[in-house]
């Protein structure tokens, strides 16, 4: 996987047996005690893209174990570490991001990432992550709004880098122009907090939901990733009624009317007009049967 390669068409999912197998893992992995990130985002990339076998999956994390295996050991403190790893990921192999990632699909998926050398930030960034903690490296993820980075050391000695500018080493002003430009509000000690590994695998499903949804063509890819979404511990429950209205937009109108009214019955309990507007949503469903 050291080679950026042609790029692919647009991936297509597995066949319906193994992506009931990957979700399986995938619900496992989620729900144990120590989910592996890297296996995680390697089985959404498997969900997403069909030709992704048990041995690509491999492949991926030996690529993660040689990269590791280049870097100095123990190379000093949390600002060393950052710099070894921008010296290495991002001078020497070339990881970075472009606005034009933000237009693929692949940008999403670690393995092409792996492939390419490029992505978005929080894609990057676990890259960034997983090389960094088989070195053995105090690293973790932060989830600055609207630009995900990387952390190295305790919060008293925190050192940020911005692996999709390809690991540049970040002051403190840094931190807050990034914040400022994509929120216009001023930077929050809990911002910089360590993000866990699920939050990290349900934002990289937004983004892909977020890619789908600007192509009305994709639901098949929106459907899949507002599942694997719902499977993780901890999701916000109108991901429930996403679903829902995916069925629906994709012609499975009585599935969609049942999930509808399944979720118009969560939903009575704190917001009984809501839900009634949920039911009205679940009788046109089975309307567009007549």
């Amino acid at each position: 996987m050291t080679g950026r390669g042609p790029a692919l068409p647009s991936p297509q999912p597995p066949p319906s047996g193994r992506s009931a197998e990957l979700r399986r893992r995938f619900a496992g992995q989620a729900r144990s005690g120590r989910p592996d990130l890297a296996a995680l985002c390697l089985l959404v990339g498997a969900q997403a893209d069909g030709t992704l076998d048990e041995a690509g999956l491999d492949a991926a994390q030996m690529e993660l174990d040689r990269l590791a295996g280049e870097l100095p050991f123990r190379p000093g403190g949390p600002r060393d570490w950052a710099v070894a790893l921008r010296e290495l990921l991002g001078d020497r192999y070339g990881f970075h991001g472009s606005a034009a990632d933000y237009r693929r699909l692949e940008s999403s998926l670690l393995h092409e990432v792996l492939r390419r050398r490029r992505g978005l930030p929080i894609l990057l960034s676990v890259v960034w992550m997983e090389v960094a903690r088989r070195a053995g490296a105090p690293v973790y993820g932060v989830a600055l709004p609207g630009h995900f980075v990387v952390g190295f050391g305790p919060q008293e000695e925190q050192v940020l880098a911005d692996p999709f500018d390809g690991g540049r080493v970040l002051t403190g002003n840094d931190a807050e122009l990034l914040v400022a430009g994509a929120t216009g509000a001023p930077l929050e000690p809990s911002m910089l907090a360590p993000a866990d590994p699920l939050e990290v695998v349900l934002r990289i499903l937004n983004n892909i939901r977020a890619w789908a949804a600007a192509r009305p063509e994709r639901t098949d890819v929106a459907l899949w990733a507002v599942e694997l979404s719902l499977l993780l511990p901890s999701h916000p429950a109108r991901l429930r009624h996403e679903r829902a209205e995916l069925l629906v937009q994709r012609g499975e109108f009585l599935r969609g009317a049942a999930e509808l009214d399944a979720y118009a019955e969560v939903l009575a309990a704190v917001d009984e007009p809501a839900a009634e507007r949920v039911r009205g949503q679940a009788r046109a469903a089975r309307a567009l049967l007549n």
